[in-house]
């Protein structure tokens, strides 16, 4: 990210949920590095405690159950939701699991963080509430019509924060398709880089289910990190839902080409698509530049060098 000013918060206590998966350890790490403390909350249904990084107070509940504000601490600081199901596919599946792990959970801890009275409660949204949209970078302001379970269930969350507004202040964070170390490598139903370099590396072939011609916009963990950290302090953000990309239309057939590059000799095939996919989506930066003052720095093909050398060490 290029650094511009802006104050940060010192010492604060946080909780942060979903701690055990892909982006709520970096987040967390990053929160510790910075020395806050921090309480993580997981069910581990998804993540693994061995991604929890040293240093964090577990507590290991769901945040579905009904009794989860109950088992948590009554002094926070913030709130850093990122506790979930995340793919569109298995949302499909159950999708009353789905509503229960992405939509019950974010109502408890409205709950919680109002009888806390927090400070800041940061969410983990996601391009999907957008749905079909054309070929053109998307602000905020589109119109949000989801076309999965998934995506239905973070609209419906964003849209409980707001109808609460006045008594827990809240950002959404819509992120869009994020790729690194620390992603669950054995998920191969979520997570379209790691899902592709998986079978790459164990497969020596990607298999494409859907159009080679799809595209989406990829931003690396670590620029993810920093706006998940520029949000919990910046002033203006707060009621706002911001665009977590890079602004960058990547097809997929450029995308699985670049991997092709790293790791020589894989094939690429295609198959069916996935109920509920976009066909395309990127995304427009603008208010994440204005509020965050952020600017992805990692650019896709040396994000992937990055991501693959880390998997091969």
């Amino acid at each position: 990210m290029r650094v511009r000013n802006y104050n940060r918060n010192v010492g604060k206590r946080v909780l942060v949920t979903g701690v055990a998966g892909f982006i709520g350890a970096s987040v967390a790490a990053r929160l510790l590095g910075e020395g806050h403390e921090v309480i993580g909350v997981d069910d581990l249904s998804m993540g693994r405690k061995t991604s929890v990084p040293a240093g964090v107070e577990f507590i290991e509940c769901d945040c579905a159950d009904n009794d989860v504000v109950k088992r948590l601490p009554r002094k926070v600081d913030q709130v850093f939701h990122l506790a979930g199901q995340s793919s569109g596919e298995i949302s499909f599946d159950d999708p009353i699991a789905d509503l229960e792990k992405n939509t019950i959970s974010t109502l408890n801890l409205i709950r919680y963080g109002i009888d806390c009275d927090v400070e800041r409660f940061m969410y983990a949204s996601s391009m999907s509430v957008y749905g079909a949209t054309a070929d053109a970078p998307i602000a905020e302001s589109h119109s949000a019509v989801p076309l999965s379970c998934y995506g239905v269930g973070k609209l419906a969350s964003e849209n409980y924060l707001r109808v609460f507004a006045k008594q827990l202040p809240s950002v959404c964070l819509r992120m869009f398709n994020v790729y690194g170390p620390g992603q669950d490598m054995s998920n191969l139903r979520q997570g379209m880089i790691s899902i592709y370099v998986a079978q790459a590396m164990n497969d020596n072939k990607i298999v494409v289910r859907g159009s080679l011609d799809r595209f989406r916009d990829f931003i690396y963990i670590d620029d993810v990190v920093e706006s998940w950290m520029r949000a919990s302090t910046r002033d203006g953000v707060v009621g706002k839902s911001i665009n977590i990309a890079t602004g960058v239309r990547t097809t997929v057939a450029a995308v699985t080409q670049m991997i092709a590059a790293i790791l020589p000799g894989v094939a690429i095939e295609t198959s069916d698509p996935t109920p509920g996919d976009q066909a395309g989506i990127y995304a427009d930066c603008t208010l994440a530049r204005e509020l965050l003052g952020v600017d992805s720095d990692v650019q896709l093909s040396a994000g992937l060098e990055r991501f693959i050398n880390f998997l091969q060490r």
